[in-house]
């Protein structure tokens, strides 16, 4: 297992290591406040271009959680470096989404089943036809379980990942709510694919942020530190699933 990844975006510090299951907001600041409010004893494993990782444990169990950067192209290095290069099993996703239908409202939580995306990502894997990048049904079972055990209502769809987030064509966030998509956001789709290209697990648990419509919207602190339910049914989750 490498100690450094062969693009230097990761450079395991001496004595650390990486767990097999990675908690992934896009803020590295987020991943700071995660191992610091819920992981005993975190351990910083890294620090290049200040994309922060820590490992420690919850309820007994190791778990990492690491920044992953905005966009698909971002999380897409990372995931593939954790999944190929340092053992990592499985990745969810605590990311942030803006909001489509009206009955989806800012701090709702989105459980990601599948994500539609106009990123031309999925031309790179060379399938005859269109992937269909998907959650993993263990994962998804098991946050499920977890936001009801906790009484949070939590709504399981497709969501929209977009290479745009100020998209030239207003057009298409209207499409996008026309389809049924629960939310847009920038990175679901990648993790889905690397997942399966590698046959590795991954969910995407999301909490809204803004709603496109309506133009309500949180404080990056709020972001940063305020989506609790998503965190900790992602640390639930992780604890639960067998790797």
């Amino acid at each position: 297992m490498m100690t450094t990844s062969p693009s230097a975006c990761i450079e395991l510090k001496p004595g650390t290591h990486i767990a097999k299951v990675v908690l992934m907001p896009g803020d590295p600041l987020r991943a700071k406040y995660i191992a610091e409010t819920y992981l005993e004893n975190p351990v910083l494993f890294n620090d290049v271009r200040n994309m922060l990782g820590y490992t420690g444990t919850y309820e007994g169990r190791e778990v990492s959680v690491m920044g992953s950067g905005m966009g698909v192209p971002s999380l897409g290095l990372y995931v593939h470096e954790l999944f190929n290069f340092f053992g990592v099993e499985a990745v969810i996703r605590v990311g942030s989404g803006g909001a489509l239908p009206e009955n989806v409202h800012v701090r709702d939580v989105v459980i990601a089943m599948s994500a539609s995306t106009n990123s031309g990502y999925l031309n790179a894997y060379d399938l005859v036809g269109t992937p269909a990048p998907t959650a993993d049904f263990d994962l998804l079972m098991n946050a499920v379980r977890a936001a009801e055990e906790m009484g949070v209502k939590a709504d399981v769809g497709s969501v929209y990942t977009s290479d745009f987030f100020y998209h030239p064509n207003p057009e298409v966030n209207k499409k996008a709510r026309e389809f049924g998509l629960l939310c847009v956001e920038m990175e679901t789709a990648g993790l889905y694919l690397q997942a399966m290209a590698n046959h590795k697990k991954a969910l995407s648990l999301l909490q809204i942020s803004d709603h496109i419509f309506t133009g309500e919207c949180l404080t990056p602190v709020e972001i940063r530190e305020g989506f609790h339910e998503i965190m900790e049914i992602a640390l639930k989750t992780a604890v639960r699933t067998e790797l």
